[in-house]
């Protein structure tokens, strides 16, 4: 008979080492092996601590080869932690995978609730979080990522992105042009935490470009504008039957007192 072990999905600190449980710790100290996103920034976790467990490498280039690894000391009876980098595992970092994996045998595992960035950042912001779509990172080409762009505009929501520093100036400045209540976090529980909300070109010039970013933005808008506003509906019509293009629809309806969340999805009805 098998001697199956456990599995734990364990989230770590965001950045102040200080933001993981007690029970994290416990799991962290008692397993046999942990697999790691990046085992630099585990092991000063674990050093911090004074855990010296054995750490193993979990990334996105190996997961489908680590997956089997994970398994393999699984059936062997061994008590296994997966960890990202920073965060709870499997949100924009690996471990769906493996998760998938499991459910697909029948295999139960443990996730520990902890710290996790777009949460922290959605609360930050002061938009709405009663109801919110978390999409993580954009396509890092222009074309796939204006794509995506367009398809959260129709998203009646906050919307919380992820982004990195090499990236951020020119994703906001995609962004900006789409949506006007956006606001942006940077490094999360760290010393030199920054919020920063952007509604203008001019405004992106402010942001320091390094740490991690935190995207958020208020989406939320009336469902039913398309039947409230019907004059509008009109409007765009002769506008467009008068050669204005969609940019300049908008910024013609925008000088008339209309938001952009309550006019843009009659704008794009009228572009089927």
């Amino acid at each position: 008979m098998e001697n199956k072990g456990t599995i734990y999905f364990v989230p770590t600190p965001i950045g102040n080492l200080g933001d993981i449980t007690l029970r994290a710790l416990d799991v962290l100290k008692g397993v046999d092996v942990i697999f790691s996103e990046d085992t630099r920034s585990t092991l000063k976790l674990l050093t911090h601590y004074g855990i010296k467990n054995q750490v193993k490498s979990f990334h996105k280039d190996n997961e489908k080869k680590s997956v089997d690894v994970v398994l393999k000391l699984f059936f062997e009876g061994k008590s296994i932690a997966v960890v990202s980098e920073a965060g709870m595992p499997c949100i924009s970092d690996p471990g769906s995978m493996l998760v998938r994996r499991l459910c697909d045998e029948g295999i139960e595992f443990q996730v520990l609730p902890g710290a996790t960035a777009s949460v922290v950042a959605l609360i930050k912001s002061g938009f709405p979080a009663d109801n919110f779509y978390f999409k993580g990172f954009l396509s890092h080409k222009k074309g796939e990522k204006l794509k995506e762009i367009n398809k959260l505009k129709d998203i009646n929501s906050t919307i919380v992105l992820y982004e990195s520093p090499h990236r951020i100036v020119d994703t906001l400045s995609l962004l900006v042009d789409k949506f006007e209540k956006i606001c942006v976090v940077r490094e999360l529980t760290k010393i030199f935490e920054e919020k920063i909300y952007i509604s203008s070109l001019k405004d992106i010039e402010k942001i320091t470009l390094k740490g991690e970013f935190v995207i958020v933005i208020d989406n939320n808008f009336d469902k039913n504008e398309s039947e409230k506003l019907p004059e509008v509906q009109d409007l765009i019509k002769k506008l467009k039957n008068t050669n204005f293009n969609s940019k300049q629809i908008m910024e013609i309806l925008k000088v008339l007192g209309f938001k952009r969340n309550e006019v843009y999805p009659l704008l794009s009805k009228s572009n089927e």
